[in-house]
């Protein structure tokens, strides 16, 4: 919300505003989250744009948003509803950040936001590669991105599936961890909270020193007041 200030927006933060409806989408329930869908529509309809600081969120609503009667609205909704990264590149056009962050960071690439939203090229085509979120990264002074291993990786959250799948989850989790660590990096960076949760939780546990944070703290220049 900071960011999108400084950046000239005049932002609103819905206070009512509950869960998307994606856990009960993908657990099989779709049809019974119409709540979720109607609390949606109620809090963000009549908004030039729905920012959102997940590209799974993001995701779910643009093909999945849906109304018990004029769905026109529920359309404008999903044709407004952008990811953060997404909105700062395609709508504000952003090309200067007056940021400076003196680290060495690894970025995660999130599936819903890369395959999902094309916010970035996928390394197993054969196209010319683009980044959205690595391009605001890249305004960032003074930051150094490090490359990894395996730049599109499932950190393996996966949302239900790390509660379906546990073992399977923790252990795709520990490998994305894994090649950040190998580049020795300081911060782990990306666009969707809920692979940032995974990643933060396994490093954690594994009581390492590297930090998680969410794009946008990085961007506003907030990290040394959250952390």
């Amino acid at each position: 919300m900071q960011l999108l200030e400084k950046l000239g927006c005049e932002v609103h933060f819905p206070m009512n505003q509950t869960c998307c409806g994606q856990p009960m989408a993908n657990s099989g329930y779709e049809h019974l989250s119409q709540g979720c869908n109607d609390l949606f529509i109620e809090n963000f309809a009549g908004f030039d744009y729905i920012i959102c600081p997940s590209g799974s969120c993001t995701l779910h609503v643009k093909e999945h948003l849906h109304a018990k009667g004029n769905q026109a609205v529920a359309d404008t909704i999903r044709h407004n509803v952008y990811e953060l990264s997404e909105f700062l590149v395609d709508v504000l056009k952003v090309k200067d950040i007056d940021v400076s962050f003196p680290h060495k960071v690894g970025m995660h690439q999130s599936c819903h936001g890369q395959r999902g939203l094309h916010l970035s090229q996928m390394t197993e085509l054969v196209a010319s590669p683009y980044s959205k979120p690595g391009s605001l990264l890249n305004m960032v002074k003074n930051i150094d991105i490090v490359s990894l291993n395996r730049k599109d990786e499932c950190c393996g959250f996966g949302g239900t599936f790390c509660v379906a799948e546990e073992a399977v989850s923790v252990k795709m989790g520990k490998d994305r961890v894994a090649d950040h660590l190998k580049q020795e990096v300081e911060y782990i960076t990306g666009v969707d909270m809920s692979c940032l949760m995974h990643m933060e939780g396994i490093l954690k546990r594994e009581k390492s020193n590297v930090k998680v944070v969410h794009i946008s703290e990085i961007l506003n220049g907030s990290v040394g007041a959250m952390i």
